[in-house]
């Protein structure tokens, strides 16, 4: 009888395995990291940060999804602002159609509509801002950087969301 319910166990706990490997596929993407996702698809892994990001999903249609802790900022050459969730089309090279993601330019912060490496051997990756497109060096997004809660670094009251300053002495009205 013990040995009948050990196979049955056994039995079950495949069984169950089988179903979540066949019938949630997004999560097998969760195996690995974002960043040795990224470096697969062409794409530097420093794009998202080495802290925060909890875990991603890429469905079939290559729609992904990076879930942060919480809201975030990072250096690159200027910074940058990731949302709780990051949304983007990923194919070879390019994150596309960003949701998500900000990059500060001449003190306003400007949605980031795209990220893409149409030629790894230049040495430059191209960010799409909308408004213009910047080529930025690819070196920059070797390492994941580490991205600082937001609200933790902003300076003389600064609020990232409005794009004012606020003068600490008018901050009680």
């Amino acid at each position: 009888m013990a040995n009948l319910n050990t196979i049955f166990t056994s039995s079950m706990i495949l069984y169950t395995l089988f179903l979540h490997l066949f019938l949630f596929p997004s999560t097998i993407s969760s195996i690995s990291s974002i960043h040795d996702l990224l470096k697969s698809k062409g794409l530097p892994a420093g794009l998202f940060p080495k802290n925060f990001v909890k875990s991603y999903n890429l469905d079939k249609n290559g729609h992904l999804e990076v879930y942060l802790e919480r809201p975030c900022v990072a250096k690159f050459e200027t910074w940058v602002f990731f949302d709780t969730i990051v949304k983007a089309n990923l194919s070879y090279g390019g994150l596309i159609g960003l949701e998500g993601l900000s990059q500060e330019e001449l003190f306003l912060w400007l949605p980031v509509k795209d990220i893409i490496v149409y030629d790894p051997s230049s040495g430059l990756i191209l960010f799409d801002i909308g408004l213009a497109h910047k080529q930025i060096s690819l070196s920059l997004f070797e390492e994941p950087p580490l991205c600082t809660p937001q609200g933790l670094l902003l300076e003389n009251d600064e609020i990232k969301e409005s794009g004012f300053r606020i003068d600490s002495r008018f901050s009680s009205l």
